[in-house]
């Protein structure tokens, strides 16, 4: 079972070097924009239940923990460095790495993971919305 989203997000990087001491400083700063799809899935081979044949029913015991793919593309803009403070690969990867984190604290927040475990139950052609239209079936 997969659910999907679609996140964006405005990053805005500083990063200052002081070079003499504190006589001069070099920043180096990139405006970047992520867009990031993300699933949310659930291996449902790895539920874990049991039947109760007598009273007929279905006991979910566990449910599997879910896994999450982040799929980001970064798009830099207004990369401006120095000469003496340049943009190297160490920096790429913090940016990555913050936004990353971004991504996953703003999915926790969301309904994302949520919705994914709004499962609809259907017995005999019928789509179950409540307890009450459960109640009323016929078994």
């Amino acid at each position: 079972m997969v659910t999907e989203g679609h996140f964006s997000e405005v990053f805005n990087y500083k990063k200052s070097k002081d070079i003499f001491g504190a006589y001069l400083t070099a920043e180096k700063k990139a405006l970047v924009v992520v867009n990031a799809d993300v699933t949310v899935a659930y291996d449902l081979s790895k539920l874990e239940y049991q039947i109760d044949d007598v009273n007929r029913i279905l006991h979910i015991i566990s449910i599997p923990k879910e896994e999450i793919k982040i799929s980001p593309d970064f798009e830099y803009y207004d990369i401006q460095a120095d000469y003496f403070n340049p943009f190297e690969a160490e920096d790429y990867n913090r940016i990555k790495e913050t936004m990353n984190a971004s991504l996953l604290k703003r999915l926790e927040a969301s309904s994302i993971k949520t919705n994914s475990l709004g499962w609809t139950l259907q017995y005999n052609e019928t789509l179950i919305n409540g307890i009450e239209e459960f109640q009323r079936i016929e078994l």
